[in-house]
């Protein structure tokens, strides 16, 4: 069998059976000088397309394992441009520091400098394992991603907050509000805090026994009104506090919230939200979207999300946000993105679970399923009230002559395209 391509081999054909004795007399100068630029422009296609596989080869070292996992950088769309900064980050490339009772992770501008305004950490707690009592220069806003976990809180007021969160569930603590978090059981709890500040560090938490063990005994013992021998306990914690340890399972809700109350009164404020048990706003055959903001979750008043689920082949249509930057968490499945910077600046890169996305205000892009299996994936906002729009709902809500001017495209293309913001298309 012949090594040409097909298509080559179907011009040569054509024009063998132009020039047969048969049909020699009755074919026009035309046809022919037709089918030798037919086989021209063929020829010229796979020679292109060769010199394309030829100038794309990799005969160095690689590493296929990461090939397989970002095809798209390997084999960039030809709509890619320029050289736009990186927008992906993974926790699974971050350093875990891991304590008995769990471990932390994280993801901040030290790692991932174009996310000034958003750091997101990554935490595992044992059942009985215990984030200690602490609290922070930045608002918290968190997503349990696995099991059960208690959470105690002290508003301003001094209103005790004591409540059960798992899986789908959310919490927020604004900035300076003491708080700790404890795995429940059968296997404690895994969970994703969302700061914002892209400069947060866990370094530079006030943890309660670091700050005891750093300030005079005496001042201490003052300060609770017991001798100082009373504080003999504080030379087993470490030098740098406790940070997660681990302890017994807590007893049942009813009984920490009982005891807690004892001691002062129930705070006004709701720190968590059953996110999951909410409608979403958004919902069709292709996916749903579920939004969480100051408007429904009224703690939650300097973080924005949207909770996103792409079916199989379907997309996060093409869309911006005119109020905030974009922190992105993929949960669950495959996607490709691609920013559009602006000044024909592109660059399209693929995502997994426990990856990070950024995306800055007002840039297009869009989030596609790559994938045989739910594409899940959070969208985090440092801004109060979540907001985006859709570059569908741009197009057919304006003159129509306006949109085919620009993009030379015929009237039936723009009457087929989708007139509402839904968030997710098919595919």
């Amino acid at each position: 069998m012949s090594s040409q391509p097909f298509s080559v081999l179907s011009a040569r054909s054509a024009l063998k059976h132009l020039f047969s004795r048969r049909n020699f007399l009755g074919a026009s100068t035309a046809a022919v000088a037709g089918a030798l630029a037919s086989e021209r422009a063929v020829a010229q296609v796979n020679a292109q397309g060769s010199e394309q596989q030829r100038s794309a080869s990799d005969p160095g070292p690689q590493n296929r394992t990461l090939q397989q996992l970002f095809p798209n950088s390997v084999s960039p769309p030809p709509t890619d441009h320029a050289l736009p900064p990186t927008f992906w980050s993974s926790f699974s490339m971050m350093h875990r520091r891991i304590q008995d009772g769990g471990w932390s992770r994280q993801v901040n501008v030290n790692d991932f400098p174009i996310s000034k305004d958003i750091a997101g950490v990554n935490m595992r707690l044992t059942a009985g394992g215990i984030r200690e009592l602490h609290w922070h220069e930045a608002d918290e806003w968190a997503i349990m991603l696995y099991g059960n976990c208690r959470i105690t809180a002290v508003d301003v007021d001094g209103g005790t907050f004591v409540d059960d969160v798992s899986a789908g569930d959310l919490w927020y603590f604004p900035t300076g509000v003491p708080h700790s978090l404890q795995g429940l059981g059968p296997d404690g709890c895994e969970f994703l805090l969302v700061f914002d500040d892209g400069k947060f560090s866990e370094d530079n938490t006030t943890l309660l026994s670091d700050w005891m063990i750093h300030t005079p005994p005496d001042v201490v013992a003052k300060n609770w009104s017991v001798p100082e021998s009373a504080l003999a306990s504080f030379k087993t914690i470490p030098q740098e506090g406790r940070y997660i340890f681990q302890a017994a399972v807590p007893g049942g809700l009813a009984q920490d919230r009982s005891a807690a109350i004892n001691s002062g009164q129930r705070s006004t404020q709701t720190f968590d939200f059953r996110m999951m048990r909410m409608q979403p706003q958004k919902s069709d055959r292709s996916g749903e979207v579920r939004i969480v903001d100051s408007t429904n979750f009224a703690a939650s008043q300097n973080i924005a999300m949207a909770h996103v689920t792409v079916k199989p082949g379907g997309m996060r249509e093409l869309h911006w946000h005119p109020n905030a930057n974009e922190w992105q968490y993929y949960i669950a499945g495959k996607g490709r993105m691609t920013v559009f910077f602006n000044r024909a600046e592109a660059r399209t890169a693929d995502f997994n679970p426990g990856d990070v996305g950024y995306i800055p205000q007002t840039l297009g892009h869009y989030i596609e399923n790559t994938g045989d299996t739910d594409l899940v994936f959070l969208e985090m906002f440092k801004t109060s009230h979540y907001q985006d729009i859709s570059l569908n709902q741009w197009l057919t809500h304006i003159p129509p002559e306006l949109v085919t001017q620009h993009l030379g495209i015929s009237p039936e293309t723009l009457q087929a395209i989708p007139k509402a913001n839904t968030a997710i298309v098919p595919g």
